[in-house]
């Protein structure tokens, strides 16, 4: 059973911060009623004492001293009128009983004696009574705009979650009390994909659908943790986590926020499945510098980020500081590989079972400006993080298809040149148009296109990535499933995307010949592809007993070192021509 918090809620502190912002020190409501006492007590001394004849100086002139009970009466009045102003509710009704009380005891005076001056008494109480009672009205009112306009400085107008600001001050207050907390940082992923494809109210409406979500999470306690959820701006969002005991309840709690995004999202008739990336940091285990701390939480989640895996969750670690150090240096010579035209590509050929060259899949490469290769291990994952990829992807596809279509005049080759694809560039508005620029500019046949998409691209913006690579196929493009059962593997998907073609990764392929289950694992990959009706390549195939394996389980085709390494295009060209002698 979800254990239940007595702490403030997310609406109780949004109040609480927007009154800490808003409010000013006011004297205490028995300051006034001190004063109160004091000038009735000096009311009634004087009425009962002075005489029409007494006076006393003030400067040069006589003041009679019968006129100071009124001067108190006034006085009185001011502080029953300030009670209303400073103490709202609890000043009205007070000043109205005392009012009340000084009405009924001039009436009674009245009805007891003659004293005609005794109704000025009544007329002035009537007057207090009525003027207190439009101000209180009328602050109600100002009030309500006032509340109004304090909620908005602490609280997010799109999605109605606590604003950076209020996330600020909940963690001003727990630094002041020595609370600890943990802090993670949430960024999207692959959320400006929709604003691209879909239009920014598309993506509105996917931020409060989402917002909605947490909302529930955070004020339901079913983390285990008492949370904080905020919005930073754009697709970032901010979590506030207390009441842990250990590292494993924060993350625990973290992975019950990325859990309920798992559930589909549907936009203008199509599935999304949203997904996240989690950075995380504890004050003050590893920081307490709330600066720092925001620094850390980022860092650990744009190094999750990078990285790419399924995992979507990740606590700061001091050896960040460096792999960050080190992704700026990377996203540097990427954008100055791309101003300098270093950015190449790499071809390795694929074959079917008999050795005959069915094509060549390209590579992405890259050098800086020293010379130096840097590994693709390192400038993709960094790529995709700092939105390049799709320069990258463009890049490598205008110029690797300018060199096969080449290539096939020359020599006639029936083969297909195989391209990799991210999501970030798939779903872009003018992806299609560009591919029609560059079959028309290189003079390749549709048939002979081949794109590669990975299986993250149906979690992450399956409506816009599936409306394209229809369009794709109504051209006569080929699809490939790259890097099948490493990801979300799911039969759905296979069922809405029109591929051609499963690639099985090089992990599988490594360990088929030493475990029976990922012997068994393969085979129904491929049993799957043809009951699908896809043909089916297996990756990273390096040795005969691979080789032989992948014939006896009825594989189609292989990609591997041990019938062709990545080569340069001069080494394809001639890789072609020995083929075709052969």
């Amino acid at each position: 059973m979800a254990k239940k918090f007595k702490l403030p809620g997310r609406h109780e502190f949004i109040e609480k911060t927007l009154n800490s912002l808003t409010s000013k020190k006011k004297a205490h409501i028995v300051f006034y009623f001190l004063l109160l006492i004091l000038f009735e007590v000096a009311n009634y001394f004087l009425k009962s004492t002075v005489t029409s004849t007494e006076v006393f100086m003030l400067g040069n002139t006589p003041i009679p001293l019968a006129t100071m009970p009124g001067v108190f009466s006034s006085l009185a009045n001011i502080c029953l009128i300030l009670l209303v102003v400073l103490f709202d509710t609890l000043g009205f009704v007070t000043s109205s009983l005392i009012i009340s009380f000084q009405i009924i005891k001039v009436s009674y005076l009245i009805f007891h004696s003659s004293q005609g001056e005794s109704f000025a008494g009544i007329f002035t109480g009537l007057f207090t009574l009525l003027a207190i009672i439009i101000m209180f009205l009328n602050n109600r009112q100002i009030e309500k705009i006032q509340r109004k306009l304090r909620e908005q400085a602490v609280t997010d107008s799109l999605t109605g979650l606590p604003n950076r600001l209020a996330c600020n001050e909940l963690i001003k207050t727990l630094v002041k009390k020595g609370e600890k907390f943990a802090l993670a940082m949430i960024d999207l992923n692959n959320f400006k994909s929709i604003n691209d494809t879909l239009g920014h109210n598309a993506g509105n409406e996917v931020l409060k659908e989402i917002a909605t979500r947490w909302k529930f999470a955070a004020d339901s306690g079913l983390s285990g943790t008492h949370d904080f959820i905020t919005r930073q701006g754009g697709d970032e969002f901010t979590l506030i986590i207390r009441d842990y005991k250990t590292d494993d309840d924060i993350y625990k709690s973290i992975k019950y926020y990325e859990s309920v995004l798992e559930k589909r999202i549907l936009l203008k008739n199509q599935d999304f499945f949203a997904s996240a990336s989690f950075g995380y940091a504890e004050y003050p285990a590893d920081s307490d510098n709330t600066d720092t701390l925001f620094a850390y939480a980022d860092m650990a989640m744009y190094e999750i980020k990078r990285a790419g895996s399924s995992a979507h969750i990740l606590r700061f670690t001091p050896n960040l500081i460096e792999n960050s150090e080190h992704n700026v240096e990377i996203e540097r010579k990427i954008r100055v590989a791309l101003e300098e035209d270093t950015i190449y590509y790499d071809l390795q050929p694929q074959f079917d079972m008999n050795h005959k060259l069915r094509g060549f899949e390209t590579l992405a490469r890259m050098k800086d400006s020293e010379g130096n290769i840097i590994l693709p291990g390192e400038f993709i994952p960094v790529a995709e993080t700092v939105g390049l990829i799709d320069r990258i992807d463009s890049h490598v596809f205008k110029k690797s298809a300018q060199f096969f279509g080449e290539l096939v005049k020359k020599t006639g080759l029936e083969a297909v040149l195989s391209v990799n694809v991210s999501v970030r560039h798939l779903i872009k508005d003018d992806y299609i148009d560009e591919v029609r620029e560059v079959l028309k500019k290189s003079g390749l046949s549709p048939k002979q296109l081949e794109i590669e998409i990975t299986e993250s691209i149906m979690i992450d913006s399956e409506g816009p990535a599936i409306a394209n690579i229809n369009e794709l196929k109504k051209m006569g493009i080929r699809i490939a499933i790259d890097d099948f059962g490493t990801g979300y593997s799911s039969l759905s998907y296979l069922n809405r995307v029109p591929a051609d073609m499963l690639k099985i990764d090089k992990s599988f392929i490594d360990k088929m010949n030493s475990s029976d289950s990922s012997k068994q694992y393969v085979a129904s990959i491929i049993s799957i592809g043809h009951i699908m009706n896809f043909d089916v390549i297996s990756e990273g195939v390096e040795g005969d007993d691979q080789l032989e394996t992948l014939r006896s389980i009825g594989c189609d085709l292989i990609q591997g070192f041990i019938w062709g390494h990545p080569m340069s295009p001069e080494e394809a060209e001639k890789l072609v021509h020995q083929m075709m002698i052969v």
